[in-house]
């Protein structure tokens, strides 16, 4: 019964409390046969952890004072109890403690899996009850410290320091003697224990494959008297665990069950790796264009044919900017973009954006559960933006959703998170609310969607909207949204969001319409200059706009953070609200998201540089924060960017250095809003 939940290895209950602060019971037991389980006791009454008992089967004096401990020498457990958990323990003395964490220390093996790897034979130490390496290493492998069967702290710091030494004159160099780091003294000893009787109870000693006490046994009685045989009879220390946990244990079982030394039953040796590895390791990150499918917007051909230059996003290819003739710099392309849209009217494929269509008459109340702001009570033909929150309280995803009619929505999402938007979309249905009624799947390639932008947006669009269908701004005003027909009935979806800051919408049909339509809004717009731009332009119009995007949703940053703590309502509950309160997130000190402009307009400002206070000298414990995304601003004439500052929305106005040690750059920037172009939204609602 040593299977039971609360069962654990000292070593893992020692490194939650150390590392972690974490008690894995409120009242636990040690059990051991070695010194170091008596550190173990030590370090969980050090972490104000109480611990009720000490078992150790040998029969020796108390190795340390444990208060409040009941000790047992020369004792073992013989049985635990439980129905889910455990909940008490059975000594062989017949003393019963009632305990919900039993801490067991059999001893420490060495890892000498790497001389195995080198055909190096392990032999038997009988002084730490394990395998060590033996004399004969492989050539030019040396062993020092616990590896070697070395288990005093302060003796493995000493021997590592001559082995390195050693090897460090081998290669040639010049060896100063220097004193090697003082520590202190621990023994360490320990008495082989391979078991207690446990009757009709299982007795487990390779957990992650199930083998028992009672496997090895049988084996034996089967026939098989090798290690190697046993091993594969049974799956004792085989697959990944390459007899980390369990191989002395089981050979120590059969040693004892044909009467022989462990010198006698010998062991197996160990196949690497010694920790899974990454295939990309051995075959290469990149084997070509061949492995991945390869993405296309419905626009590409169209794209092509303007002589667009284009970057992979996540599989897609979309367009970077389109060059016109006489351009010889990306900029020049990117700055006439921006600058036309503004002036005028422009065109991005945003096909590539996740799309899920949801439907069902529990969806407003589903969509209230993933969001951090109302769902439940969004008008038929509106769109909202949404924030979206791990169970951690960090923001993973934001976006629009639309309700097209009472019981169906559409999502939208970015496009690096559209696919973990949907699985965790689906795990949030079928495990968490499996009885709400709702159902969604992914339209992201079913749909053709664009982005018209500009002060004309809403003159081009009228060209090619059916005239039965009225978007002016008193019938569809800022984020309305709704099913329309364009070009003479076909069937389309319009949604008036921006993610530029100008009077803009985002129109949608069926992919197999979307060159089509691509090339008749080109079409409609000649009369008003109409430009098409891509992601770099979008990029700039974005940072203009002070909107987060992948650099700042980096899976670190809150909505306090990104200044959303106003969306957040406390009318409901949600994913992610109450880790989301947590004081830390909840400091006035945090890296918060602003603005950056450069006090010389002439200066050139890098994402990446790191935010320093004007008299401070860059190091780790100077650091004030960093900027994540940065442009050329053609509509204000100089370089801006956004970023992180330790309690930067109180700290607007105030003068820091932007530092970037790797390409040479620091100067001075002014905190500021992150909305740099039409900061109360006015252009939008016109």
């Amino acid at each position: 019964n040593n299977d039971r939940p609360g069962v654990m290895l000292a070593s893992a209950v020692r490194s939650y409390a150390n590392r972690f602060a974490v008690a894995t019971g409120d009242k636990v037991s040690v059990y051991t046969n070695n010194d170091d389980g008596w550190n173990t006791a030590r370090d969980l009454v050090l972490n104000n952890i109480q611990v009720v008992a000490v078992i150790d089967s040998r029969s020796i004096s108390p190795v340390l004072r444990v208060p409040g401990a009941e000790i047992f020498m020369g004792t073992d457990v013989e049985d635990t109890s439980g129905r889910r958990a455990l909940k008490s323990i059975k000594l062989t003395n017949g003393k019963s403690i009632v305990t919900d964490c039993l801490a067991v220390s059999g001893g420490w093996n060495p890892n000498l899996h790497l001389t195995c790897h080198h055909r190096g034979i392990p032999k038997w130490s009988e002084k730490i009850a394990s395998f060590i390496p033996d004399e004969s290493n492989p050539p030019g492998m040396s062993v020092a410290g616990r590896a070697k069967g070395t288990m005093v702290l302060a003796d493995a710091i000493i021997e590592g320091h001559n082995e390195g030494l050693a090897v460090a004159s081998d290669l040639g160099y010049k060896v100063e003697e220097l004193d090697p780091a003082e520590t202190q003294t621990v023994s360490y000893s320990v008495t082989a224990n391979w078991g207690v009787p446990s009757g009709k109870n299982r007795a487990w000693v390779d957990l992650q494959n199930d083998v028992t006490a009672k496997d090895i046994k049988l084996a034996n009685q089967e026939g098989f008297k090798s290690v190697e045989h046993v091993k594969r009879y049974t799956t004792l220390g085989m697959a990944t665990d390459q007899g980390k946990t369990a191989n002395v244990l089981g050979i120590g079982i059969m040693a004892d069950n044909m009467g022989q030394t462990m010198e006698q039953t010998g062991t197996t040796i160990f196949r690497p790796p010694y920790s899974p590895v990454a295939i990309g390791a051995f075959a290469g990150r990149r084997r070509g264009m061949e492995f991945y499918p390869t993405r296309y917007t419905p626009s590409h051909k169209w794209s092509v044919e303007q002589g667009a230059i284009f970057v992979e996003v996540g599989m897609w290819y979309r367009s970077q900017w389109f060059p016109l003739p006489g351009e010889t710099h990306w900029r020049e392309s990117v700055d006439r973009e921006v600058k036309q849209t503004r002036a005028s009217v422009g065109i991005c494929d945003v096909t590539t954006l996740g799309k899920i269509d949801i439907k069902g008459a529990d969806v407003s109340e589903f969509l209230n559960k993933v969001y951090v702001n109302a769902f439940a009570k969004v008008p038929v033909g509106k769109t909202r933006y949404g924030l979206m929150l791990r169970e951690d309280g960090m923001v993973m995803d934001d976006g629009t959703t639309a309700r097209l009619s009472e019981n169906h929505f559409v999502m939208t999402t970015t496009t690096a998170n559209a696919v973990n938007v949907y699985r965790h979309l689906q795990f949030c249905h079928q495990c968490l609310w499996p009885d709400l009624d709702v159902h969604m799947i992914s339209v992201t390639e079913q749909f053709a969607q664009y982005a018209v932008a500009g002060p004309n947006s809403r003159k081009l669009l009228q060209k090619v909207v059916d005239s039965n269908c009225d978007i002016s701004n008193e019938a569809f005003p800022y984020m309305a949204a709704g099913e329309i027909t364009v070009c003479g009935g076909i069937p389309a979806r319009l949604f008036r969001i921006s993610f530029s800051g100008e009077l803009a919408y985002e129109i949608a049909v069926q992919t197999r319409y979307g060159d089509s339509l691509m090339r008749t809004l080109m079409e409609a717009g000649e009369e008003f200059n109409v430009v098409p731009y891509g992601t770099e332009a979008l990029g700039v119009m974005r940072i203009e706009k002070g909107h987060a995007a992948g650099p700042e949703l980096n899976g670190q940053t809150s909505a306090y953070d990104l200044g959303m703590g106003g969306m957040i309502s406390g009318k409901k509950d949600f994913i992610g609200y109450k880790l989301g309160l947590r004081e830390d997130l909840l400091r006035d000190d945090r890296m918060q998201m602003v603005g950056f402009k450069p006090v010389n307009t002439q200066d050139l400002l890098q994402a990446g540089s790191h935010l320093l206070n004007l008299r401070d000298k860059p190091s780790t414990e100077t650091d004030q924060g960093w900027i994540s995304s940065c442009i050329y601003s053609p509509i204000l004439g100089h370089y801006i960017g956004i970023g992180f500052i330790k309690s930067g929305h109180s700290r607007k106005g105030e003068f820091v250095r932007a530092v970037d040690l790797v390409r040479g750059n620091d100067i001075e920037v002014e905190i500021c809003s992150p909305h740099f172009v039409d900061p109360e939204g006015e252009r939008l609602r016109v």
